[in-house]
């Protein structure tokens, strides 16, 4: 399970980078919601100035990260590939988010300029938003008081929501898309083979994947791990013009919403892509891709081609 978090400031945009995330059909925690609904518990009315102050009770009773811990729970029981958190308030919710799902945890900051966050919360026209520059003045105080700025810097991605609103939900799209990519990466590792160069080989195709190695009586030893991307795999196609051969591989491998393939281990270390259709001695580096989106992602990495060009290209 991976989990994706939205940070910024009132009126930056969570919301409708929330509701990007709804289209796609993906689930989604509102750490706000949960937070209404504690007020409601309480017999109070949604209001700022209620919502503030049990936020700030639930604060100082259980800890700053008292609703991202409420939240945890929920989260794991969607039992989904992906899940989008809209709320991060302060840093020691991201510290717990991060406690609980290590890696698989991204935050994303939503940014926008004062006036324009000012003008959306006056539209928007939720109980808990009032209008005034004041208002939000004192909001946007309250909550760096809890460590929203803390918690902005320390984002891994950032968009700036400005118009036209579908270049933003194009960039949102663009990360849950990425984010919700799980590829597993593997490689048996022989006695007579060198571990070094065996990681060497996983590294050049997949920058950045952090292999570990696994050992159990019996069996060959194993390197696993999981890659942060398929962009080197996806330049590495156009430069070697195997398009056409990345495609069918990729689609020999589709199953569901999955899709597997090989690759040449020995190809690998130097620095190229040789899809492998049968097995060979020393194994090859089997690569599984789990996606919402299978086809989707083949026709990134390996377009239809008219003479040896792409028809089309597209951007994830």
């Amino acid at each position: 399970m991976k989990v994706i978090a939205f940070v910024g400031m009132p009126g930056a945009g969570k919301s409708e980078a929330s509701n990007v995330a709804r289209e796609m059909g993906l689930p989604v925690v509102v750490m706000g919601d949960v937070l209404r609904e504690e007020v409601r518990n309480r017999g109070l009315p949604p209001t700022d100035e209620n919502i503030g102050g049990v936020a700030n009770q639930l604060r100082k009773d259980e800890g700053m990260d008292a609703i991202a811990r409420r939240c945890i729970p929920l989260i794991e029981a969607l039992n989904a590939r992906l899940v989008v958190v809209d709320g991060i308030r302060g840093i020691a919710e991201v510290e717990t988010f991060k406690k609980a799902f290590g890696e698989d945890f991204t935050l994303v900051k939503i940014d926008a300029p004062f006036e324009v966050r000012l003008d959306r919360l006056r539209r928007r026209a939720r109980s808990d938003d009032m209008g005034s520059p004041e208002w939000l003045k004192q909001r946007d105080e309250r909550e760096l008081s809890w460590g929203m700025g803390r918690a902005i810097d320390v984002a891994e991605k950032s968009v700036t929501n400005l118009d036209p609103i579908d270049r933003f939900k194009g960039e949102i799209r663009s990360i849950l898309r990425r984010e919700g990519i799980r590829t597993t990466v593997s490689a048996l590792l022989f006695p007579t083979e060198i571990e070094d160069r065996v990681r060497k080989a996983i590294e050049n195709m997949f920058p950045g994947t952090r292999t570990t190695l696994i050992k159990k009586e019996g069996f060959v030893d194993r390197l696993e791990g999981t890659a942060p991307s398929l962009d080197t795999l996806h330049a590495l196609l156009r430069r070697q013009k195997i398009l056409d051969t990345a495609r069918n591989s990729f689609y020999s491998g589709l199953k569901g919403k999955e899709v597997s393939f090989q690759l040449n281990k020995q190809a690998a270390f130097m620095g190229y892509v040789n899809f492998l259709d049968h097995e060979v001695a020393l194994g090859g580096i089997y690569v599984t891709v789990e996606t919402d989106e299978p086809e989707l992602i083949i026709d990134w990495l390996a377009p239809q081609t008219a003479e040896g060009r792409p028809i089309k290209e597209i951007s994830l």
